[in-house]
């Protein structure tokens, strides 16, 4: 009835607390892109279906492709370093059987450095993950989005998200996303002025901090605030220099 799709890259440190959660889907697709380390080993021990197929800094086509593999008429997505817990496994399986909607939105909620993050730039985020195989696609390739245009619902519990478990982490995922990111403006035209490199990141600051409250996170609260604006002076700073070639 489900088919669960998990994008991996040298993820052997997630891989087996992610699929241990997975365990109630019928059908297990990981989509590795050609990882050097144990994931895919890993992966098949634990019955994981395994396709390799490269990423080429596109998010959507290598969903879209999990989609076109994928048996069952319902399908949930999650990444590497996200766990389902129970009460939620639960919930999909109860609204899947009840068919009244094509697809559902899922919080998912952050725990970085032991502290789960109630607020600022990750305090609210849905993100549609569970639908149906033809209900719609995914586009963009970074910061991808499954666009469904039918009922879409929202589901009770969450989605345990355990992201940048160290700082070098969250720095070398900041700058690989960027530059991601970057290009895609720059493929569709988009120009950045030299004010906007030097206040959008502050502005971001504000809001994450202040306006979002990501001061009551504590410590790790302030990390972030000033990791994700880092992650906005760095996008508009490539996205600056790649027009420079024009």
């Amino acid at each position: 009835m489900i088919t669960v799709v998990v994008l991996v890259k040298n993820e052997e440190k997630n891989i087996v607390d992610c699929l241990e959660s997975l365990s109630f889907c019928d059908e297990i697709l990981v989509i590795d892109d050609f990882s050097s380390d144990r994931t895919v080993e890993i992966a098949k021990e634990m019955n994981g279906l395994v396709s390799s197929h490269k990423l080429d800094n596109d998010f959507s086509k290598q969903r879209n492709y999990a989609l076109s593999l994928a048996k069952n008429d319902w399908i949930l997505f999650i990444d590497a370093d996200e766990r389902v817990s129970e009460i939620l496994k639960k919930e999909i399986v109860y609204k899947v059987s009840e068919n009244k909607y094509d697809g559902f939105l899922i919080k998912r909620e952050d725990s970085m450095w032991r502290k789960k993050i109630k607020h600022g730039e990750v305090g609210d985020t849905w993100l549609l993950r569970l639908g149906k195989k033809n209900a719609g696609k995914w586009e963009g390739s970074v910061h991808e989005k499954w666009v469904i245009s039918d009922k879409v619902g929202k589901l009770t519990n969450h989605i345990e998200h355990y992201p940048h478990q160290s700082i070098e982490e969250f720095v070398k995922e900041v700058n690989y996303y960027t530059d991601l990111r970057a290009k895609e403006l720059y493929s569709l035209g988009v120009k950045v002025k030299w004010y906007s490199i030097l206040l959008y990141p502050k502005a971001k600051f504000l809001l994450n901090y202040f306006l979002k409250l990501g001061f009551m996170d504590g410590l790790p609260g302030f990390i972030l605030a000033i990791m994700m604006s880092f992650h906005s002076f760095l996008v508009r700073g490539k996205l600056w220099v790649l027009n420079q070639k024009d």
